[in-house]
This record gives C-alpha cells, structure tokens and sequence, in this order.
C-alpha cells in the first residue's frame, strides 16, 4: 500500500515538474519573440523599407530647414523653409520637406548635380538651387525702348493712384500677364476687386531705380538691384499677400503660404514667368 502511495506521488510530482517546464520554455519563447520587434519605419509605395541613410538625412533637414546659417545679396540668411514650395517645384515632388522621400528626393537631385548625393539640404546643396534659380531669369537686361512699352490702366494696379509713368510694362509681357491674371482668377475665384496678383511695379527708369536705393541704402544687392531687370519692363512685382515688397522673413512667411503665390509657384512658367526666389512677389517675363 506504502508502494503505492509513493508511486501514485512520485508520477504527479512529475507531471508537475513538466508543466513548470513546459510553462517557463513558453514564456521565454513570448519574451524572445517580443524582443526581436522593431519600431515600424516608413515605407515607399512599393512596400520596401526607407533606406535609414534617408531618414538620417530627414532629421538633418528638419533641423538645416530652420537654422542653416547662409549668406545671400550680403545679407545673413537663416533656414531655408521660405523656400519650400521652390524647392518642391525644382524636385518634382509634393513630399513634406522633412521626410525621408523629400531626402531622396534631394538626393537624386544632388547626383545630376554632381554634388554629394546624400539627401541632406546643407549650405552646398541650397547654394546650388540659388544658382539654378537665379541663372533661370531673364538674361537680356537691356532698358526697354518707349515703343516697346505700353501703359497698363489703373485697374491693374495694387496701387491705382499710380501715376502713368510707372504703370508701363513691356507689351509682350503685359500680354502674357492678364493671360496668366485670367487663368488665376478662375482658379482662385478672385473677386474683380481683389488685390491678389494686382501688378505693384513694372517698368522702372534708372533714374527711378536709384531714387529707390537712395530711400533704402539697407536694401543690399538682393533687394534693390543696380542694374534691375525692371529696366526691361519685363519684371513685375505681383501682390502676393502681407506687405507688398518687404523682404523681412515674418513677411515673407506670409507670403510664401499664399494661395496666390502657391498658384504662381506651380503655373507662372506655363505663362512665361519665372520667380525670383529671394522675392516672393517678383517674376519676370523670359520668352
């Protein structure tokens, strides 16, 4: 009988012994299992994983977007998030400018380029933009002969008070402008009166260009050029919300985040229009 009972407690202190086993094998098979789970990574439209190169470069622009120390016109520049919409135009892309594809984006840019292609918007690579947008403007600077200007009536102006000698443009220019006025104000939906994509200056003399810089001798070479393209009565300043031509960055902010500028940035060029990256107002006609 003493047999028996040891027998009977020896079989369930195993039976025991095994289940602990069995428990403590699945539990550590839970935890290894819980281990190798990474964090989720962003992923293209093909399913495949970013390569991290790009999300480094991501972060790396999120902080240059805002900070990157540079100098344009002899003026100190910070950031470059004024420039989105332009950038995004150049790169072909509507990518969020901090995300791994925006850096991918600028790195296949970077490699036609014959820069570094490794995503990051650092000084080279802004300076290299700065140069591909500036050597997209007008090129023949030449003053515009009377015979090829003509004088915009009032209604086209910010300012209708002006007087007729500043509201001269030159007439290939005019034209294409109410083309591209037209075409604006139907997508926009702007009202006869609005003052959005109203023209604030056109065709300027010299002797007028350096009446300005004497007005504003801290303008610097990137606001109020010696020799201007509104020479040429090709370039016009186009309201484009905030201040009409003040070039502090709180304005420009404003700006830049305008229906009517984001319309310009996307179709100007169908028109013949062409920015000038420093001024979010200002395009010139280059055909």
């Amino acid at each position: 009988m003493k047999i028996k009972f040891h027998v009977v407690v020896t079989l369930c202190l195993l039976a025991v012994a095994v289940a602990v086993v069995a428990f403590a094998a699945r539990s550590s098979r839970g935890q290894s299992s819980r281990a190798s789970v990474k964090p989720a990574v962003r992923v293209t439209g093909s399913g495949a994983a970013k390569p991290s190169a790009f999300t480094a470069a991501a972060g790396q622009n999120a902080v240059l977007r805002n900070e990157l120390n540079w100098t344009f016109g002899g003026k100190q520049q910070r950031g470059w998030y004024l420039y989105d919409l332009l950038i995004g135009k150049t790169l072909d892309t509507n990518d969020d400018a901090l995300t791994a594809d925006f850096a991918e984006e600028v790195a296949a840019w970077q490699k036609k380029r014959g820069l570094r292609a490794d995503g990051v918007l650092d000084e080279d690579a802004l300076m290299a933009l700065v140069s591909q947008w500036q050597s997209a403007r007008l090129k023949n600077r030449a003053p515009a002969q009377p015979d090829q200007l003509v004088t915009a009536p009032p209604s086209d102006f910010y300012d209708p008070g002006r007087s007729a000698e500043l509201r001269q443009v030159e007439r290939n220019a005019y034209s294409a402008y109410k083309e591209m006025l037209a075409a604006a104000a139907a997508d926009l939906k702007l009202a006869p009166s609005s003052k959005y994509l109203k023209i604030v200056s056109s065709y300027r003399s010299r002797d007028y260009q350096d009446q300005l810089r004497a007005k504003s001798p801290n303008s610097g070479r990137a606001g109020l050029a010696v020799n201007s393209p509104h020479f040429t009565g090709r370039a016009l300043d186009i309201y484009v919300g905030g201040s009409p031509v003040d070039t502090k960055d709180s304005n420009r902010a404003i700006q830049v985040n305008t229906p009517a500028y984001k319309w310009l940035v996307r179709n100007a060029e169908r028109f013949g229009f062409r920015p000038y990256f420093y001024e979010p107002w200002h395009w010139e006609y280059v055909k």
